[in-house]
C-alpha cells in the first residue's frame, strides 16, 4: 500500500525517500456484567509503506490510544494512528458482547462473543487487517483478528485465540505488531483464548483469570472479559527509517545497518 505525505509550503531542497510503518490502537474486549463472556478485541490496522519527503518540512505524527475494553456491551474500537493525514491505519474493531449479532469493524474486526445461534466476528479493512472470529452456541468467545491472521472461531470448549500479528524490521530487529485479544470463557472447564502474536491480550476464564490488556505500542487487542476485568487494546506507533546519516529530527533517533531510524510513541512532529 503506497502513500504520499502532505506537503505545506514551498520549502526548498532535495526530497529523500523513506519507509513507513503505521500502527493503530488496538481495541478492547467486549462483555457483559455476570455470567456473561465477551469476545476478543481486533487489533489496530497495520501499515507498512513508502513514501517522500521534503527537508525542513514539518510533519504531524499522531499516535492512536487503544480502546477500552467495555463491560456493558461491546469493546471500544482503538484510535487512528496517521502520519500527517496521508497514511492513516484504522482502530481495531472492539470485542463483541454476548449474544449480538453487530461486532464492530476496525484495522482488524473483534471476535464475536458468546452466543445462542451463530455470531459473526467483525470485519478488518483490505491491506491492514483481518476479521474477528465467529462463535456459535456456547459460552466461549471468539478472538480478535490480528494484521497476519484473522480471529480464532470458539468452539463448545476452547473460547478463540487472538489473530496473529505481522512482522516487521523497520526498527532494525524483527518486531511483531497488531496480535488479536483472546476470547473468553464461562468456566475453568474450558479454555480460555490467548492473545494473538504482536501484543493481544488474553481471554478471561470466568472462575479464576482476568482477562489481559494488548501491549503498548504494538496495536494489539485487549482480552474478552467473563465476571472480572475485561482487557483494553494497546496503543499504536509510528516509525520512520531511511538510508544513511540523520537527516531529519523528531522521536527517538537510533541507528542500525546503515539506516536511521526515528520512531514516535507519542503524538509529534517529523521535521524532514
Amino acid at each position: 500500500m503506497m502513500g504520499s505525505m502532505l506537503r505545506r509550503g514551498a520549502i526548498s531542497g532535495d526530497t529523500y525517500g523513506v519507509n513507513l510503518l503505521v500502527v493503530a490502537g488496538g481495541a478492547g474486549g467486549g462483555g457483559l456484567a455476570g455470567s456473561n463472556v465477551g469476545g476478543g478485541g481486533g487489533a489496530g490496522g497495520v501499515i507498512s509503506t513508502t513514501s517522500t519527503v521534503t527537508p525542513g518540512q514539518n510533519y504531524l505524527i499522531l499516535i492512536a490510544g487503544g480502546g477500552s475494553g467495555s463491560g456493558a456491551g461491546n469493546g471500544n474500537n482503538g484510535s487512528n494512528s496517521q502520519m500527517d493525514f496521508s497514511v492513516t491505519a484504522i482502530g481495531g474493531g472492539g470485542g463483541g458482547r454476548p449474544f449480538n449479532n453487530t461486532v464492530p469493524s476496525g484495522g482488524s474486526g473483534g471476535g464475536a462473543g458468546a452466543q445462542n445461534t451463530t455470531g459473526n466476528g467483525g470485519s478488518g479493512t483490505s491491506g491492514q487487517g483481518n476479521a474477528g472470529g465467529n462463535s456459535g452456541a456456547w459460552n466461549n468467545g471468539a478472538g480478535g483478528g490480528g494484521a497476519g491472521a484473522a480471529g480464532a472461531n470458539s468452539t463448545s470448549t476452547v473460547a478463540g485465540n487472538g489473530g496473529a500479528g505481522a512482522a516487521y524490521s523497520i526498527s532494525g530487529a524483527s518486531v511483531t505488531y497488531g496480535g488479536g485479544g483472546g476470547g473468553s470463557c464461562f468456566n475453568s472447564a474450558n479454555t480460555h483464548g490467548s492473545g494473538g502474536s504482536g501484543g493481544g491480550g488474553a481471554g478471561a476464564d470466568g472462575n479464576s483469570a482476568n482477562a489481559s490488556n494488548g501491549s503498548v505500542n504494538t496495536g494489539g487487542g485487549g482480552g474478552g472479559g467473563c465476571n472480572g476485568t475485561i482487557g483494553n487494546g494497546g496503543s499504536g506507533i509510528v516509525i520512520i527509517s531511511y538510508s544513511g546519516a540523520q537527516r531529519g529530527s523528531g522521536g527517538t533517533v537510533t541507528s542500525s545497518g546503515g539506516n536511521t531510524i526515528h520512531t514516535f510513541t507519542s503524538t509529534g512532529t517529523y521535521t524532514g
